[in-house]
């Protein structure tokens, strides 16, 4: 009798200890913690639309390096350049809030089409300069949008870019805002820009950018507006005739990952991916950038016919399309305006 009860004693001695054991082991992986195994390999699957040659890639690829070595392989990237995984922008967003994918880098008017305050970059003529609109992205504007990203279950870990938007047709070159009445302007897929080319008289409507260069090779569109890098990249002065330097709107580049994989990570390898992140991906991906539109508007000049709008034809545009400003700023908010604005100065 008394063996029996030692051994019932000592079988409900190791359950418990089993238990606990097992408890123990689930708590590591509590979303949110920051605690996730520490001897788990988090694999970064990062989807883009941009081809191999781009600054997004370019930077994608030092980033790659940097992290993997930085966390002993703890953290492994996989690109997925030229849309290899989603058409558009949008759909790839959508993967990563679903946790499909892990991250992406998306333009912000896409961006704008989750959170409607991201529309702020889609307004014309906001910025005087790139550095201006680094000061905002990097500032109170930027923080401002992180803390909406935060809401739709995506984590912003830095700001690139693309350079200013400049507008491009194969009809006539674009000297003042009447000369866009008629045209068929692609635009990405958010209402401002359909709204700011329709202002000035064009027939604007969306389709994603991995079927524009069809599109225009066909006709179905007169024209677009893209940033120097990409009219180059995806070889756009092949089925376009005119460039006009108008820089209506500055382009900035998010790269999101799902927040709850991001917050499921380890403390110590979400600071590595931040840090990563800003100090060679977004610095890579905009000096990058910078170089490539200086080196590729030169070559674009020996494809296209180029004009570039003088101060006063630039001002014209700017009173034409006030009312988008008119008809918007309730929306993004007057405060995330005057930032932007202040960024000027």
């Amino acid at each position: 009798m008394k063996n029996t009860k030692k051994l019932f004693i000592m079988m409900l001695t190791l359950i418990l200890s089993l238990s606990l054991a097992a408890c123990s082991s689930g708590s590591k992986e509590t979303s949110g913690s920051g605690e996730g195994d520490s001897d788990k390999t988090y694999t970064l699957r990062v989807a883009y639309s941009v081809p191999e040659d781009h600054a997004s890639h370019i930077a994608g690829l030092a980033f790659k390096e940097d992290i993997e070595a930085k966390s002993d392989g703890k953290i492994k990237v996989e690109l997925y350049p030229s849309g290899q995984l989603y058409a558009s922008d949008r759909e790839a967003v959508e993967a990563v809030q679903l946790n499909n994918i892990e991250m992406t880098v998306v333009a912000t008017p896409t961006m704008a089409t989750f959170a409607p305050e991201f529309s702020i970059f889609d307004l014309p003529f906001l910025f005087d300069s790139r550095e201006a609109a680094y000061k905002a992205m990097d500032g109170d504007l930027g923080n401002a949008l992180n803390e909406k990203v935060d809401e739709i279950g995506l984590v912003n870990l830095g700001y690139g870019e693309n350079g200013f938007r400049h507008l491009l047709n194969s009809k006539h070159p674009i000297e003042k805002p009447e000369d866009m009445k008629g045209l068929k302007m692609r635009v990405m897929e958010n209402k401002v820009y359909e709204d700011m080319f329709n202002t000035l008289g064009a027939n604007s409507s969306p389709l994603a950018f991995g079927e524009l260069y069809s599109a225009l090779q066909q006709g179905v569109y007169d024209g677009m507006d893209n940033p120097i890098s990409l009219v180059s990249s995806m070889k756009f002065y092949e089925v376009q005739k005119y460039m006009t330097l108008s820089g209506h709107t500055f382009a900035p580049l998010v790269s999101v990952i799902n927040k709850e994989y991001f917050e499921g990570m380890p403390e110590d390898l979400q600071e590595i991916l931040q840090e990563s992140m800003t100090n060679v991906y977004n610095k890579t991906q905009r000096e990058t950038t910078q170089t490539q539109d200086e080196e590729k508007l030169a070559e674009l000049k020996k494809e296209l016919e180029v004009n570039e709008l003088t101060p006063d034809q630039k001002e014209a545009f700017v009173d034409a399309l006030q009312p988008i400003y008119d008809k918007y700023s309730g929306d993004i908010g007057e405060d995330l305006i005057d930032m932007a604005r202040a960024a000027n100065e």
